[in-house]
């Protein structure tokens, strides 16, 4: 067990290939447009994620049997044996170990399906899932690596899907399966403590959970989502005050472990005079990274899910101080698309953008890479990030049956890249493209890879590219949502299922053109290599273009010439004689021409005053001499 509220963590950047700087959002069924209730996850992580989605099949187990449970390292490949996924047999896997159990706990009669990517997803149930990775007091380490925790939050995840018909049963099952064998976090920079938002049909929760004070157990806590809420984690606890007494129809509003108050008055944190106690306060570790890597991220995603709310962009210290609220009421009504725009903003147009300044480039380009640098410093953290592996919305409808009901939107790659496709909860397979994604080896047959690849060219010029890759989007989701939105009860499966795979990998397709279209339409800065596209006049001032190479010493100017329709002629002694010649020049006016031609004087020689004409001639008809 470590002990972290000395915060001896050194906060250089989220850049551990196993860390998962995410962000979730949850919706309450009163707050979204239809009665919904949804909940979010983006897969933050770094180097060498493992992207797949799979799905898992239902299982019935005789007697006696074990579950086991293997350690996770959420990289690729997270898993490599028998679980009846194709995707992780060894076959698949060429070059990789099988992955060896560090545990096993009793395995139940019979589980349900699910999808499944780093972490579970939706089940059969309706009841879904998202994750984030927080900072947490307590560290350990898992059973064969130097400690006695069973559990990660991945394995808690796939069994409180296999296992969960409803979310109270997810979290209640997760907690106490966690108190009983221990908890490990992912002990890395960005802390050890995790948050799920668990949903299904009827009710979401925020939960939180971190190791105990022995490393052998689990502290955790559960707080329900008010139906016309919506809530907000961002690599930080929110949960405060834990009331034993709230209610809702007669359940528990708050959920926690037993030790959750014996721990916190042990350790001097907190004592029954001190009221109800502050979770976040007592048990969080703070915001890692840097300031306002969590909160910003609140912010971010509250004036969009709750435009009503006023709160702060900037506070003193998070973790103390309740900033930003666990969830709060919206009157806007919201659906998937709505929670899919909050995971691809950039805070545009407020000061944070990182769309603007010289960071972004000429061509707005909001991707800030993770850096190697001396320099003492941090970029704005966002929603949508480069390195997002997949995100993804459940949806849970209580008035449909709950194959048709619990519909997963699965991006892959980064959101503001990528098309949302929707499986629904009963579908029997998923397309073999997104169960395919070594992020090592680039491949053809791989959604995460287009999509991947895709805004990888869009970076050559962002600003005009993404608006190409938006319209693709919008085109493609709002297809998809008015078939979702209007999914029976009495939908065939096996058709659906069908009709789901084709639409998702007419998809991949489609984005594995874009590319090349990008690339055609934008070449070497032109439109269509026609129009010069040229840099923004702001960057351009930027840049200092205005203090680059001069122009050349300039030629002498000849007057600007009159209006010859409205000024009268003007005859020169010479000019009959040159008309006569046949030298072309248009006739002569009073103004700018009649000074023009003045100076060519009454030379005797006529061919130097007929060249002299022709060039205040050709200044009067728009040349430049």
């Amino acid at each position: 067990m470590t002990l972290l509220r000395s915060r001896l963590i050194v906060a250089t950047a989220c850049t551990l290939a196993s860390v998962n700087c995410c962000t979730t959002l949850i919706v309450g069924k009163a707050a979204s447009a239809d009665g919904s209730v949804m909940a979010t996850h983006s897969d933050d992580a770094e180097s060498n994620p493992d992207p797949r989605l799979v799905r898992v099949p239902a299982q019935t187990y005789p007697a006696g049997s074990k579950r086991d449970i293997f350690y996770d390292t959420e990289g690729f490949p997270r898993f490599v044996g028998n679980r009846g996924v194709d995707a992780y047999l060894p076959s698949n896997n060429p070059g990789y170990n099988m992955s060896i159990p560090i545990g096993s706990i009793p395995q139940v009669e019979h589980t349900f399906s699910y999808f499944e990517a780093t972490y579970g997803i939706l089940n059969e149930k309706q009841v879904g899932i998202g994750e984030s990775t927080c900072s947490a007091i307590f560290g350990t380490q898992a059973r064969g690596h130097g400690g006695h925790a069973l559990f990660s939050i991945d394995s808690l995840s796939r069994i409180a899907l296999e296992r969960s018909a409803t979310a109270r049963e997810a979290v209640q099952l997760m907690g106490d399966l966690a108190v009983k064998e221990g908890f490990y976090g992912a002990d890395a920079f960005e802390g050890t403590g995790e948050s799920l938002m668990v949903v299904d049909p009827e009710e979401g929760f925020i939960f939180h959970i971190l190791p105990d004070d022995t490393g052998r157990s689990a502290v955790w806590a559960a707080q329900r989502v008010p139906d016309a809420h919506v809530g907000v984690v961002a690599n930080m606890f929110t949960i405060r005050t834990l009331d034993p007494n709230a209610t809702t129809a007669g359940k528990a509003d708050f959920l926690f472990s037993p030790t959750v108050h014996a721990i916190a008055k042990k350790n001097g944190w907190w004592s029954p005079s001190d009221g109800l106690l502050d979770f976040t306060k007592v048990y969080s570790d703070g915001e890692y990274a840097h300031k306002y890597y969590s909160g910003r991220r609140m912010w971010g995603a509250y004036r969009m899910l709750a435009p009503e709310l006023s709160i702060p962009a900037e506070y003193a210290d998070l973790r103390p101080q309740q900033v930003y609220p666990a969830t709060t009421p919206t009157t806007k009504k919201l659906g998937p698309r709505d929670l899919m725009a909050v995971h691809r903003t950039f805070y545009e147009g407020t000061k944070y953008s990182l769309t603007n300044g010289v960071a972004a480039g000429p061509f707005g380009n909001p991707d800030r890479y993770a850096t190697t640098t001396q320099q003492k410093g941090n970029w704005e953290r966002s929603i949508a990030l480069y390195r997002t592996s997949e995100s993804h919305v459940v949806q849970a409808r209580s008035w449909l049956p709950d194959a048709v009901g619990g519909v997963m939107w699965f991006g892959p790659a980064a959101a503001h890249g990528t098309v949302y496709v929707p499986f629904a909860a009963g579908v029997a397979s998923l397309p073999t493209q997104y169960a395919t994604g070594d992020p090592g080896h680039i491949s053809r047959e791989s959604a995460y890879w287009a999509h991947k690849y895709t805004l990888n060219v869009a970076r050559l010029r962002y600003s005009d590219m993404i608006a190409d890759i938006k319209v693709k989007q919008d085109e493609f989701e709002s297809a998809a949502w008015a078939r979702v939105a209007n999914l029976t009860a009495s939908e065939p499966l096996p058709a659906l299922t069908k009709e789901m795979s084709d639409f998702a990998e007419r998809v991949v397709r489609e984005w594995w053109k874009l590319p090349d279209y990008l690339i055609q339409k934008y070449a070497d800065g032109y439109l269509e290599d026609a129009k010069p596209l040229g840099y923004p006049e702001g960057w351009l001032t930027m840049a200092k273009y205005a203090e680059g190479p001069p122009q050349p010493p300039a030629e002498p100017k000849l007057p600007h010439c009159c209006n010859p329709t409205t000024d009268r002629y003007y005859e020169h002694p010479h000019q009959a004689a040159v008309r006569a010649r046949g030298s072309a020049f248009v006739p002569q006016c009073n103004g700018g021409l009649r000074v023009c031609i003045s100076n060519c004087g009454t030379e005797a020689d006529e061919a130097a005053y007929a060249q002299c004409v022709q060039r205040c001639s050709a200044a009067c008809s728009g040349g430049v001499l």
